[in-house]
């Protein structure tokens, strides 16, 4: 099935998406900056780029929902979107409960839950990019009007043209 919520005639949770993976993921790197070099800079700008993923998150998940919305019912496809939405909504929730644990810091330092919260929400953000990875590159959601929407799982080692049994 073909994208609903398109950017130039692309797909626009493909591109948008992007943006907040890349800005949440790489906070976790200056986290971990930040505890090996005891360096406030790092504790900055992770929490700046947190700020700033939260509000991208948010902008990716409108066109996401619009393309969830047209995906048939009863699909392997409906379903896998729906666990990576809910996914998502988890990142999202970890994330800016680091977000705030931070906001009212010195140089926005990290308490350690609010690192815990942020490394948890990195490992179930690969979970949701699988996921998310699924739905396009197996399934064809949002790029392929001929899309296979209950392809058996990628891992399974059997063709995507497959039904799932």
């Amino acid at each position: 099935m073909e994208s609903r919520a398109k950017l130039a005639g692309h797909p626009a949770h493909q591109i948008l998406i992007v943006f907040p993976l890349g800005l949440l993921l790489t906070s976790v790197i200056f986290d971990i900056t930040f505890l090996l070099k005891n360096n406030s800079t790092m504790s900055v700008v992770a929490y700046w780029m947190i700020t700033a993923g939260l509000l991208w998150g948010v902008v990716a998940a409108v066109p996401g929902l619009i393309d969830w919305l047209a995906i048939p019912a009863g699909t392997r496809a409906k379903r896998i979107g729906l666990f990576h939405a809910l996914g998502n909504v988890v990142v999202l929730i970890l994330f800016g409960l680091s977000w705030w644990l931070r906001t009212d810091e010195s140089d926005y330092q990290p308490s350690t839950l609010a690192l815990i919260s942020s490394f948890i929400a990195f490992g179930v953000a690969g979970v949701t990019g699988w996921l998310g990875g699924e739905l396009v590159d197996r399934l064809g959601v949002g790029v392929d009007p001929d899309a296979h929407l209950n392809a058996p799982n990628s891992l399974s080692g059997r063709p995507a043209g497959e039904l799932s049994r």
